[in-house]
């Protein structure tokens, strides 16, 4: 069996979603002074390795707290897009098989590796055709390694969408953002091994929350 940490480190200035609150930690309380370490943490609710509940595009929708705990666990199957152009939608015809409900999804692009470079806004992302067939599929986790399940657009381009959002958080869906390392269950799946994902959020109960996602791989048979 092997574990591997799918999640990216939260730190000071970590790179966030345009418009997201910063992330700072600082010393609260130092054992030199108070006798423990307590770090301040201010961030958003959509920092780093997180998920989005479907409320996050609509308050009519439910909220994290509202959804199943059987959504952040589950046998993974991985689609490969890392041959996808920058900022190209990765189309329903890369559709993997033996999807079906209870099954994560997990669409790697190969971008985790630009993370905290400009290159990582230019991430190739699901079209909302793709989304279709994906909840067609009955699954309702999905999870990318890059910023967004909609194309992130540029710095002064307005050519903004959350249309890939909607189809699955529509569906009450939960989407998992900046997974990292995805291309080593690739190379399991490859390998025929299995792989299960655990993508628990902290108890926040509104639009979502940071992550420590897991894979765990055991040999298949």
């Amino acid at each position: 069996m092997d574990l591997i940490d799918l999640t990216h480190a939260i730190t000071t200035g970590m790179p966030v979603y345009p418009g997201d609150p910063e992330v700072r930690l600082s010393a609260a309380l130092t054992v030199p002074a108070d006798g423990v370490h307590v770090r301040s943490v201010h961030m958003g609710s959509q920092t780093g390795t997180h998920v989005d509940a479907p409320c996050h595009i609509d308050d009519a929708l439910p909220r994290l707290d509202d959804l199943p705990l059987t959504r952040f666990l589950g046998p993974a199957v991985v689609l490969d897009a890392r041959d996808v152009a920058d900022r190209a939608p990765i189309g329903p015809e890369r559709l993997p098989d033996g999807l079906e409900p209870g099954t994560i999804l997990l669409i790697a692009t190969g971008r985790a590796g630009q993370w905290g470079t400009d290159g990582y806004l230019a991430h190739p992302y699901p079209s909302p055709e793709l989304a279709e067939r994906i909840v067609a599929t009955g699954v309702r986790t999905v999870g990318v390694d890059a910023l967004s399940v909609d194309r992130t657009p540029p710095p002064g381009d307005a050519d903004f969408s959350l249309a890939t959002h909607r189809v699955l958080l529509g569906a009450h869906a939960v989407i998992a953002e900046n997974l990292t390392d995805l291309a080593l269950l690739l190379d399991a799946q490859e390998e025929g091994r299995r792989i299960e994902v655990s993508l628990f959020p902290i108890r926040l109960q509104h639009d979502g929350a940071p992550v420590r996602a897991v894979a765990r791989i055991t040999d298949g048979g």
